[in-house]
């Protein structure tokens, strides 16, 4: 998953996958990814045209605001975990949430835990937990936390 602590230094990634898309130069490593995932999310763009706008603004949660980076990024995350197949179960599960949601319902309800899941490691000051995301997703499903 893209993480890092310092903000500049991790958004510019988003940054300079984007212009290399748009100057249509090819793309490396994670770039595909992040340039996949930016292309779902056409509110970004305008951030993401406007460099300078897009390292320095602030997205205050208690304002409402969703910082796109960090949403981004989630799910960047959530294709690495599903082409690892990792933690298990999590391929069947994300089958299971796209039929019942729809290939976009399922991304964000598992972009949601994987925020909430980042959110409670930062409380606890603990690494994240990959193993707590699934209990989450099924709890959105409606279905038993436990399989089993």
């Amino acid at each position: 998953m893209l993480y890092g602590t310092k903000r500049e230094t991790y958004r510019q990634v988003f940054l300079d996958s984007w212009r290399a898309y748009q100057e249509g130069r090819p793309l490396e490593g994670v770039q595909t990814r992040i340039v996949a995932v930016i292309l779902r999310h056409p509110e970004y763009h305008a951030l993401l045209d406007d460099a300078q706008q897009g390292l320095e603004q602030d997205f205050p949660p208690e304002q409402g605001r969703t910082n796109p980076y960090m949403h981004m990024s989630l799910h960047v995350g959530l294709e690495e975990m599903l082409a690892l197949g990792q933690p298990a179960g999590i391929v069947d599960l994300f089958d299971s949430a796209r039929r019942k949601l729809g290939e976009a319902g399922a991304e964000h309800l598992f972009v949601d835990c994987l925020g909430e899941m980042m959110w409670q490691a930062q409380r606890t000051r603990r690494a994240p937990e990959p193993a707590a995301l699934l209990p989450c997703v099924r709890r959105g499903l409606g279905l038993p936390e436990r399989v089993g």
